[in-house]
């Protein structure tokens, strides 16, 4: 079964729900976090269910048909709350429902918690299992919470999960990107789905100040190649270009976005896009809290997408998935001939040119000219 078919595209609908503590930041992490402000944890999900009540009432929500819990790290909040925050949000019937952990903070009580809430898929941000590559990426679990987080995911049942991992840190070898991937399948071998991202220096991180742990895009490459194919030896296939899945595994939330449904954006620094609008909340968590309190949405950014403008945005997110795009769409020219594949009238990415979808995306037609587009690593 193909989870995008489980409702028509036309009648999907999500929910983002933006989680923004952690324990420590990571060194690459340009998400809007905080480290300080734990005791505001109570608040800000109070303040969440009365957000989702204020949309419900301006007429933004439908019925989800996807939520996802994103962050920061939503383990660090205590499950029942966040099962509370779930009971919020008005849900069609077979819904995923999606919550994202770290290995260090994943217990049982918050599991249980979530499997009572009617949660089907955990994400857990495993990164690496090679200490010296945690260390580069400033990531503060180790080798055995992440055997004990998916031992944990295994006991209580969840309908489906998937493992994250970053790669292209300077001091990695295709060695240790072996070492981690043979890790996380010898603790779960049915693992039926898995993200890799490449490392990407963003401005203002830790990361970025220090030039000399810049990734190079070559090794990068190489990497992405021995993923791709590691994958495919285990029956996992690229639905899109960072995610593998083996069939009826695939993160329905993110193909939510990579089809252009509209979405609710739940919480500080959450964003949305509904009846041709995208919006952006505040970003800082006091400002959040004080105008929730106040009975008002915390948009501080709406900007509304033409018809020409979403036409040729869709086409890049749908360039990046298996699906591909209408073959009236691209102009091939030589220098891209052998990064693409004509199928049943659709032109989709071969492997080499998933590392240059950028390069592709140049050549998209629509009913405006085509702009520069920036990698999308991570959905919102």
């Amino acid at each position: 079964m193909n989870p995008s078919r489980v409702f028509p595209v036309a009648d999907q609908f999500g929910v983002y729900i933006h989680i923004p503590f952690c324990a420590k930041r990571c060194d690459y992490c340009a998400f809007t976090t905080f480290t300080e402000y734990p005791h505001l944890q109570k608040a800000y999900i109070d303040a969440c269910i009365k957000e989702v009540g204020l949309a419900d009432e301006a007429g933004m929500s439908s019925p989800a048909t996807s939520i996802y819990i994103g962050g920061g790290t939503p383990s660090l909040v205590d499950g029942r709350d966040l099962a509370l925050l779930l009971n919020a949000v008005t849900k069609r019937d077979g819904a995923e429902i999606t919550v994202e952990a770290n290995p260090e903070s994943l217990t049982g009580d918050f599991c249980a918690a979530l499997a009572d809430a009617g949660v089907t898929r955990i994400s857990i941000g495993v990164q690496s299992l090679v200490p010296r590559v945690l260390k580069d990426l400033g990531r503060p679990h180790y080798r055995g919470a992440v055997e004990k987080a998916l031992e944990l995911i295994a006991k209580y049942n969840f309908l489906t999960h998937n493992v994250d991992i970053i790669y292209g840190a300077v001091s990695e070898t295709q060695d240790d990107l072996r070492e981690t991937l043979d890790g996380i399948f010898s603790m779960d071998p049915g693992l039926s789905h898995l993200s890799a991202y490449a490392l990407t220096v963003e401005p203002g991180t830790p990361l970025a100040q220090e030039t000399f742990r810049y990734p190079d895009e070559d090794r990068q490459a190489g990497f992405y190649e021995f993923i791709d194919d590691y994958l495919s030896d285990r029956g996992l296939k690229w639905y899109e270009i960072s995610n593998w899945a083996k069939p009826g595994h695939a993160c329905r939330h993110n193909e939510l976005y990579w089809q252009g449904s509209p979405y609710l954006g739940i919480g500080c620094a959450a964003h949305g896009y509904i009846k041709g609008t995208r919006y952006k909340n505040t970003s800082s968590i006091k400002r959040y809290l004080k105008i929730t309190a106040d009975g008002e949405l915390s948009r501080v950014q709406n900007d509304i997408i033409g018809p020409e403008e979403r036409e040729l945005e869709l086409l890049y997110l749908r360039l990046r998935t298996a699906s591909g795009v209408p073959e009236k769409n691209l102009r091939i020219t030589e220098d891209i001939a052998d990064l693409v594949s004509l199928d049943s009238g659709q032109y989709i990415l071969t492997k080499r040119g998933r590392l240059l979808a950028n390069e592709v995306a140049h050549r998209l037609l629509a009913g405006t000219e085509t702009q520069n587009f920036t990698h999308a690593s991570k959905s919102p």
